[in-house]
């Protein structure tokens, strides 16, 4: 059986999020074609259980305490894969041998120790860090975490050039990271995100709101709510609905005062998807421009309209499903003009998404890459 260490910036359920998301649904695909999965997580704190979504997709799952020394500030290397980094980690991948894919650089420090252990090595690209934190600083308010961001981002910038070379393949989410890594080290391949759906919900006709979803806690996503709650104010016949589980205090009051928003927590994925369903159209805005948001791809496969900003995907396939506005003008147009419209996209998005999106596809491909010499290692005794 062909084996494959995933190692991930975190514990990968539930799939709430960006980067989770991908990295669920990865192992997911992957097990589902007949790979056994060795899965390492870093984490704040061990769960007391292990949910059985990952159980059933796994064939061993190691967890290591994200390090919380403040100091590692001042390491040289970024502070987000400073504080990943374990010894029993090394023990545990030499342990079975196995392939190693990274989810992400901030999973990488350890790649020193495994130089010269002859272990394929493999990255998910996740994000040009560099670039990700330095759209961090830019929308950050605090001054504290701006500075913090943008010294992380001068840090990314000379750790993963000197890094990517180090890897057999680096699989990207899209075009434009594909292009990011070949100016430094010509082993990209484009692999898309990772998303769970698995056919297009067939909707017709009107939804109730629009709907604005995401995880707060992150500066662009603030930035862009701040910015979606500000043309509807000036729409007051349109009501928008919010949907995140990670909503301050100071947005709860503000949303209140605001008789056509409206605030509802995401409580399951089911919750979730009934919010898509019954919406007229999502409202997807970013102010970083790092390749497709994977919460695009489950608003079009969910969900009917979504009207986006040129920084939510660079993939002209996708754009092409969507309503594009540049400016916050022609995202008020878009917002008028699909208010007055019924919903009736469903054969055309199900070709292009079913088609050239699936998982079970990218998962294939994935595996080609990775055991490319698998039957040479099966004969010699692997």
């Amino acid at each position: 059986m062909k084996e494959l260490h995933l190692i991930s910036f975190n514990y990968p359920y539930p799939p709430s999020y960006g980067g989770i998301i991908d990295v669920y649904y990865k192992i997911k695909a992957l097990s589902d074609i007949g790979i056994k999965i060795h899965l390492h997580c870093f984490v704040d704190s061990i769960p007391e259980t292990v949910d059985h979504e990952i159980k059933s997709i796994t064939a061993n799952i190691f967890f290591y305490k994200k390090k919380k020394n403040p100091f590692y500030y001042f390491s040289a290397v970024p502070f987000a894969a400073a504080i990943r980094t374990s010894d029993v980690l090394f023990e545990n991948l030499m342990s079975i041998e196995a392939p190693i894919l990274f989810e992400g650089l901030q999973t990488t420090e350890i790649i020193r120790r495994l130089k010269n252990k002859d272990y394929k090595l493999y990255l998910r690209f996740h994000n040009n860090e560099a670039e990700y934190y330095k759209g961090l600083s830019s929308s950050e308010k605090n001054i504290f975490k701006k500075i913090i961001y943008r010294i992380e981002s001068v840090k990314f910038a000379g750790y993963q050039k000197k890094l990517l070379k180090e890897f057999e393949s680096v699989f990207c989410l899209s075009e434009k990271e594909l292009n990011d890594v070949n100016s430094y080290s010509k082993n990209a391949r484009l692999i898309h995100i990772f998303h769970g759906n698995e056919s297009v919900k067939h909707l017709n006709g009107k939804g109730d709101y629009f709907l604005f979803h995401g995880d707060l806690s992150i500066s662009d996503n603030k930035k862009a709510l701040e910015e979606t709650i500000s043309m509807f104010k000036t729409l007051p016949s349109h009501r928008l609905v919010v949907a995140s589980d990670r909503a301050g205090d100071d947005l709860k009051k503000k949303i209140n005062n605001i008789r056509n928003i409206s605030l509802v927590p995401i409580e399951t994925d089911k919750n979730l998807r009934q919010l898509f369903e019954n919406a007229h159209a999502n409202i997807l805005l970013s102010y970083q421009n790092s390749g497709t948001k994977v919460k695009l791809f489950n608003a079009l496969y969910n969900s009917r309209f979504v009207i986006i900003n040129e920084n939510i995907t660079d993939d002209s396939a996708l754009t092409g499903l969507c309503r594009l506005g540049f400016t916050s003008d022609e995202i008020r147009q878009r917002i008028i003009e699909t208010a007055a419209e019924d919903y009736n996209e469903n054969e055309i998005r199900s070709k292009v998404l079913e088609e050239n999106y699936s998982d079970d596809a990218k998962a294939e491909e994935m595996s080609k890459v990775i055991f490319k010499s698998w039957p040479l290692l099966l004969f010699s005794g692997y």
